[in-house]
């Protein structure tokens, strides 16, 4: 098993909030009916997919 390096678990673990948190704001907004809620959650979504992409160690 190897060993990660302290920054890239940092990006990861705030990659992984960021997603999961805007999943759950996707839902809620599709529970709500509140297109808002739903709009912010998909951005959520895309920042996150954006870092895991950009940020490649």
């Amino acid at each position: 098993m190897t060993t990660s390096w302290g920054p890239d678990r940092g990006v990861r673990r705030a990659v992984l909030a960021v997603g999961s948190g805007g999943l759950t704001v996707i839902g809620a907004g599709l529970v709500l009916d509140a297109l808002w809620l739903l709009g912010c959650g998909v951005w959520g979504v895309i920042v996150a997919f954006a870092v895991e992409v950009i940020y490649r160690p």
